[in-house]
């Protein structure tokens, strides 16, 4: 257990090796807070992160790994996006 004190500013350190770290903190009753490290999600991105959205992901991954990889004739790819297949 360390002891740490409140600065008059209201901050607290934890220490060089957190700097930087998102974190959320907690007040669960007066006086005793629980701060945990997080990760935030951007709200444009969250979408990404939809069950939906996720396995569909993990198809198109699972079709990449099983599929080999070829160099695109470029005509052909034109040719299909303009007739819109």
């Amino acid at each position: 257990m360390e002891i740490k004190t409140i600065g008059t500013s209201g901050q607290i350190s934890l220490g060089k090796v957190h700097a930087g770290r998102t974190v959320t903190v907690e007040e669960v009753e007066q006086g005793v807070w629980v701060i945990k490290t997080a990760q935030v999600i951007p709200d444009n991105e969250i979408w990404l992160h939809t069950p939906a959205v996720k396995a569909s992901l993990d198809r198109a991954l699972a079709w990449s790994d099983r599929t080999e990889r070829a160099e695109s004739d470029l005509k052909v790819a034109t040719r299909k996006a303009r007739k819109g297949k």
